[in-house]
């Protein structure tokens, strides 16, 4: 029978015509939503791409296969890690403050009473394998692959869910959507609306770990030593537009739905004004701090620096991605600009105290994360924190330069110290573990060679002969040693 008709029937029952109508529209909002979350999950998972192709084009030609590999491993293993236990630890419910405890392997899920689809589980595990492949650009050139498939997995499937846990779960002890009196920080909770604490600093903390565990890369510091350059600049651009483009997923999705008016019904005004803001905030951040990092290095370096820009477009991401749905689009250019002196400083201070760390992973994500949390404190706006998160009696604490007082700017100062302890307590433990057992980083003789030679099935280019520093050729021929 079709709609009309169905229609014709219940009209002369105003009640049953009423509950009809309803389940239908209860039935698109379902479908509008679950597409758009299904939209931005596919768009965050591009961003694995993005990775790949920054890290191949930044690091030397010898470890391509590899950087590539670590990429595409941080995906799978991270899908099964999160599928068993990630999902559960970060969003299981019921639960305490701490910790999820139910939806392991995806038991009982769809479930009506978390409001939680297959949707969900899609859009948080792409989530969790950037935060893996953010490390995996720290310990890039020098690392065994069973140690890449060891901390993804741990990473992914407990320390990342953790975390997010605490944030972004409806029982999560620093969630800001919870009631008066019922947040346990500050009576605010913190705002960490896309990760810029949770995906990015969680990364970043992890590589400089992992960085600092195994030391520099061979013949990276000391006398007469230039740093190593990424071996294809255009890899490296096409990295940055791609995960450009992911980030649009990354933050706009992170309202998880679309179908929601602000007002009254049939309001010009809803939830996708707000994610229509966000993906502004988002452009307008990264764009400054790139624009910021062309200039300031050209100061610093008389050059007009690529790899620098690429950097510092995604450095104003990182940052911009906690306060992206609560700010207006004037702030959202000084969290560029900002990021990309945070970036540039942190930078300066690792050649200072020789950190390697390939891909500026740690500074970049760590350091602009931790900014971005801070900027959040700083510019959320009250109107866009009641709307994302929900009115409440009495005055939502928002940003101490909009009026809002120092409780949220107290939470996230707390929240910083806190993702970085969690982070260290779990990961630095893991990384020194595998360096005891000597898992961790590759023989000197293999690094000098290249991981696609010694590790993999040869090298990502095959246009030639290569000789490597040890007297080995590497290429499509093979040549015998004079």
């Amino acid at each position: 029978m079709s709609c009309s008709e169905d229609l014709t029937l219940l009209l002369s029952n105003s009640t049953d015509a009423a509950n009809y109508i309803c389940n239908k529209f209860t039935d698109s909002n379902y479908a509008i939503n679950n597409t758009y979350l299904l939209f931005s999950a596919y768009l965050v998972f591009i961003m694995q791409c993005g990775f790949a192709m920054l890290c191949a084009g930044a690091v030397r030609k010898k470890n391509a296969v590899n950087i590539m590999l670590t990429n595409v491993m941080d995906a799978a293993a991270g899908a099964i890690s999160y599928y068993l236990f990630g999902f559960a630890f970060a969003f299981g419910q019921p639960s305490n403050g701490y910790i999820g405890k139910h939806f392991f392997a995806l038991k009982d899920i769809p479930s009506a009473s978390a409001n939680f689809d297959y949707s969900n589980f899609l859009y948080q595990w792409a989530f969790a394998i950037a935060a893996a492949g953010i490390t995996s650009g720290s310990i890039a050139e020098r690392t065994r692959f069973t140690a890449y498939l060891i901390y993804s997995f741990f990473l992914t499937g407990f320390v990342y869910p953790v975390l997010s846990h605490w944030y972004w779960s409806p029982n999560g002890w620093a969630n800001p959507a919870r009631g008066p009196g019922d947040a346990l920080l500050f009576d605010s909770g913190v705002i960490d609306f896309a990760g810029s604490g949770v995906v990015h600093m969680v990364g970043g903390i992890a590589g400089f770990w992992g960085a600092f565990i195994e030391g520099p890369r061979i013949g990276r510091f000391g006398p007469n030593t230039e740093k190593p350059r990424g071996h294809n600049t255009a890899l490296l651009v096409l990295g940055t537009f791609v995960l450009w483009f992911g980030w649009y997923g990354f933050n706009p999705g992170s309202f998880l739905i679309i179908n929601k008016t602000y007002g009254a019904s049939g309001s010009f005004y809803g939830q996708w004004s707000a994610i229509g803001r966000t993906a502004v905030t988002t452009t307008l951040a990264g764009s400054a701090a790139g624009l910021t990092t062309l200039v300031a290095k050209k100061y610093l370096t008389s050059t007009w620096g690529l790899a620098d820009v690429c950097n510092g477009v995604l450095g104003g991401f990182a940052a911009i991605t906690g306060g992206c749905s609560v700010v207006e689009p004037w702030a959202a250019i000084i969290c560029g600009v900002i990021s990309a002196f945070v970036l540039i400083g942190l930078n300066m201070l690792s050649e200072k105290f020789e950190f390697d760390d390939p891909l500026e992973a740690a500074q970049l994500h760590g350091g602009c994360g931790a900014w971005g949390m801070l900027f959040t404190s700083l510019f959320a706006k009250k109107q866009f924190v009641n709307e994302v998160f929900g009115e409440r009696p009495g005055s939502r604490p928002h940003g101490l330069f909009m009026g809002g007082g120092g409780k949220l700017f107290g939470a996230h100062i707390v929240a910083i110290l806190v993702n970085i302890g969690w982070v260290t307590i779990t990961m630095a433990p893991l990384f020194l573990v595998l360096q005891y057992f000597d898992l961790l980083r590759v023989p000197a003789n293999h690094e000098i060679d290249g991981m696609d030679a010694t590790h993999h099935d040869g090298p990502a280019y095959h246009e030639g002969i290569e000789v490597r520093p040890s007297g080995r050729y590497v290429g499509s021929a093979v040549v015998p040693q004079p």
